[in-house]
Protein backbone atom coordinates (compact mmCIF):
# COMPACT_ATOMS: atom_id res chain seq x y z
CA UNK A 1 0.00 0.00 0.00
CA UNK A 2 2.55 2.45 0.75
CA UNK A 3 4.80 1.88 -2.21
CA UNK A 4 1.63 2.05 -4.31
CA UNK A 5 1.25 5.58 -2.62
CA UNK A 6 4.85 6.45 -3.18
CA UNK A 7 4.63 5.50 -6.58
CA UNK A 8 1.51 7.42 -7.44
CA UNK A 9 3.37 10.45 -6.01
CA UNK A 10 6.50 10.13 -7.77
CA UNK A 11 4.60 10.24 -10.78
CA UNK A 12 2.74 13.33 -9.96
CA UNK A 13 6.19 15.06 -9.78
CA UNK A 14 7.16 14.26 -13.07
CA UNK A 15 5.71 16.14 -15.85
CA UNK A 16 5.94 14.46 -19.00
CA UNK A 17 6.12 16.11 -22.90
CA UNK A 18 5.64 14.88 -25.58
CA UNK A 19 8.95 14.88 -27.33
CA UNK A 20 9.32 14.24 -30.90
CA UNK A 21 12.64 12.89 -31.05
CA UNK A 22 15.64 12.17 -27.91
CA UNK A 23 17.80 15.39 -29.61
CA UNK A 24 14.54 17.37 -28.88
CA UNK A 25 14.64 16.37 -25.73
CA UNK A 26 18.13 16.96 -25.27
CA UNK A 27 17.96 19.97 -26.73
CA UNK A 28 15.38 21.08 -24.12
CA UNK A 29 17.24 19.39 -20.96
CA UNK A 30 20.14 21.42 -22.39
CA UNK A 31 18.03 24.54 -22.50
CA UNK A 32 16.43 23.92 -19.14
CA UNK A 33 19.34 24.02 -17.03
CA UNK A 34 20.77 26.98 -18.23
CA UNK A 35 17.43 29.12 -17.53
CA UNK A 36 16.90 29.66 -13.23
CA UNK A 37 13.98 29.06 -11.81
CA UNK A 38 12.54 32.55 -10.55
CA UNK A 39 10.82 31.53 -7.17
CA UNK A 40 13.54 28.77 -5.98
CA UNK A 41 16.74 31.19 -6.98
CA UNK A 42 19.18 28.31 -6.62
CA UNK A 43 18.04 25.91 -8.74
CA UNK A 44 17.80 25.61 -12.61
CA UNK A 45 14.47 25.58 -14.33
CA UNK A 46 14.99 21.39 -14.96
CA UNK A 47 15.10 20.66 -11.59
CA UNK A 48 12.79 22.98 -9.83
CA UNK A 49 9.31 21.64 -8.81
CA UNK A 50 7.76 25.18 -7.96
CA UNK A 51 4.57 26.10 -9.75
CA UNK A 52 5.97 28.72 -12.02
CA UNK A 53 9.01 26.15 -13.00
CA UNK A 54 6.50 23.84 -14.49
CA UNK A 55 4.71 26.75 -16.61
CA UNK A 56 8.10 27.85 -17.91
CA UNK A 57 9.40 24.58 -18.99
CA UNK A 58 6.01 23.96 -20.89
CA UNK A 59 6.90 27.66 -22.09
CA UNK A 60 10.22 27.00 -23.66
CA UNK A 61 8.72 23.62 -24.71
CA UNK A 62 5.92 25.58 -26.57
CA UNK A 63 8.50 27.75 -27.91
CA UNK A 64 10.79 25.14 -29.17
CA UNK A 65 7.90 23.32 -30.88
CA UNK A 66 7.57 26.66 -32.58
CA UNK A 67 10.45 26.72 -34.02
CA UNK A 68 12.47 29.45 -31.96
CA UNK A 69 15.91 28.61 -31.27
CA UNK A 70 17.68 28.78 -27.95
CA UNK A 71 19.39 32.12 -28.47
CA UNK A 72 15.81 33.45 -29.25
CA UNK A 73 14.06 31.36 -26.25
CA UNK A 74 16.34 32.97 -24.34
CA UNK A 75 16.25 36.39 -25.67
CA UNK A 76 11.72 36.09 -24.83
CA UNK A 77 12.32 34.98 -20.93
CA UNK A 78 15.24 37.82 -20.47
CA UNK A 79 12.72 40.57 -22.05
CA UNK A 80 10.05 39.00 -19.55
CA UNK A 81 12.07 38.31 -16.28
CA UNK A 82 15.38 40.35 -17.14
CA UNK A 83 19.13 38.58 -16.80
CA UNK A 84 18.46 36.98 -13.59
CA UNK A 85 16.58 34.38 -15.87
CA UNK A 86 20.15 33.01 -16.63
CA UNK A 87 22.43 31.06 -15.13
CA UNK A 88 25.26 33.06 -16.67
CA UNK A 89 24.09 36.05 -17.16
CA UNK A 90 25.98 38.35 -20.15
CA UNK A 91 29.01 40.77 -19.51
CA UNK A 92 27.75 44.30 -19.65
CA UNK A 93 27.93 47.39 -17.28
CA UNK A 94 24.50 46.23 -15.48
CA UNK A 95 26.54 42.68 -14.52
CA UNK A 96 29.85 44.04 -13.76
CA UNK A 97 29.35 43.68 -10.10
CA UNK A 98 28.06 40.43 -10.33
CA UNK A 99 30.76 38.88 -12.07
CA UNK A 100 33.64 41.13 -10.42
CA UNK A 101 32.72 41.57 -7.06
CA UNK A 102 33.66 38.16 -5.68
CA UNK A 103 37.15 38.82 -7.32
CA UNK A 104 37.25 42.20 -5.61
CA UNK A 105 36.12 40.78 -2.53
CA UNK A 106 38.51 38.10 -2.57
CA UNK A 107 41.64 40.62 -3.67
CA UNK A 108 41.03 43.30 -0.68
CA UNK A 109 40.89 39.90 1.84
CA UNK A 110 44.33 39.20 0.58
CA UNK A 111 45.79 42.74 0.68
CA UNK A 112 44.44 43.19 4.56
CA UNK A 113 45.48 39.63 5.42
CA UNK A 114 48.88 40.48 3.70
CA UNK A 115 48.92 44.15 5.82
CA UNK A 116 48.43 42.37 9.04
CA UNK A 117 50.99 39.24 8.53
CA UNK A 118 53.60 42.23 7.86
CA UNK A 119 52.36 44.35 11.17
CA UNK A 120 52.28 41.24 12.91
CA UNK A 121 56.37 40.20 11.78
CA UNK A 122 56.99 43.77 12.44
CA UNK A 123 56.10 43.75 15.86
CA UNK A 124 57.62 40.72 16.03
CA UNK A 125 60.89 41.75 15.33
CA UNK A 126 60.56 44.85 17.52
CA UNK A 127 59.79 42.67 19.90
CA UNK A 128 62.97 40.35 19.66
CA UNK A 129 65.36 43.60 19.40
CA UNK A 130 64.10 44.97 22.36
CA UNK A 131 64.62 41.44 23.93
CA UNK A 132 67.98 41.15 23.06
CA UNK A 133 68.56 45.18 23.89
CA UNK A 134 67.57 44.14 27.62
CA UNK A 135 69.74 40.99 27.55
CA UNK A 136 73.04 42.39 26.61
CA UNK A 137 72.31 45.22 28.91
CA UNK A 138 71.79 42.83 31.98
CA UNK A 139 75.06 40.94 30.36
CA UNK A 140 76.62 44.13 30.28
CA UNK A 141 75.72 45.03 33.74
CA UNK A 142 76.65 42.49 35.36
CA UNK A 143 79.88 42.77 34.05
CA UNK A 144 80.63 45.56 34.62
CA UNK A 145 79.85 45.15 38.56
CA UNK A 146 82.31 43.06 39.05
CA UNK A 147 80.81 40.39 40.63
CA UNK A 148 80.44 36.72 40.28
CA UNK A 149 77.37 35.37 38.47
CA UNK A 150 76.90 32.11 40.34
Amino acid sequence: MFLLLFACIAAHAIDPLPFKDRAEEVRFQQLTRQLRCLVCQNQDLADSDADLAKDLRKQVFDLMRSGKSDAEIKQYLVARYNDFVLYDPPLKPGTWLLWFAPFALVLIGAIVLLRILRQRARLALVAAQSADQRSLASRSGATDSGEDDW
